[in-house]
């Protein structure tokens, strides 16, 4: 497995790639909630300045990706506070990929570059029907904070927030 950054001309591709990753979701979610996500994991928020657009590749073909936010930016178009440290969002891995390392992978990488750039915490928001995320980022040590909770398509449906503290 490769995990380097994405080239400018991959990312309408990573876009697509997410959604598809993402549509097992919209069955289980209210159809509002399903619009508002798409809309978050396909629009150009990680065209943002500074944010690292990251993937995974097996095989030459891209399986995965994940966008790194810095710190003190507007991941999420408004509905959170600029955080203090760089957030995790985006995350999205191919579904024939899945169980071979690829989140982790990735997710490890934006904890290393966060190292690398002098903080001490990462974030991420996610959702309680994103189950196997919820497992990973538990099993990889993230804690809640619900302070930073919110809630995306009025629907009752809560994106909630955790950060992973590291040395």
């Amino acid at each position: 497995m490769i995990i380097r950054n994405a080239a400018a001309d991959e990312l309408s591709f990573i876009r697509e790639q997410r959604v598809n990753s993402y549509e097992e979701h919209a069955q289980n979610i209210p159809e509002d909630h399903w619009k508002a996500l798409k809309h978050a994991i396909s629009s150009d928020a990680d065209a943002q300045e500074d944010v690292e657009r990251i993937v995974a590749e097996i095989d030459g073909k891209i399986v995965g990706s994940i966008a790194l936010f810095p710190a003190k930016t507007d991941a999420y178009e408004g509905l959170v506070d600029e955080l203090e440290y760089p957030e995790i969002r985006m995350l999205a891995v191919t579904p024939q990929a899945r169980g071979n390392g690829v989140a982790k992978a990735l997710i490890s990488e934006c904890i290393r570059r966060a190292q690398v750039q002098g903080f001490h915490s990462i974030g991420l928001h996610t959702a309680d029907f994103m189950k196997s995320a919820m497992g990973l980022y538990g099993r990889l040590g993230f804690e809640r904070l619900p302070q930073f909770d919110f809630e995306p398509a009025d629907d009752g449906i809560i994106v909630k927030a955790y950060r992973l503290t590291f040395e």
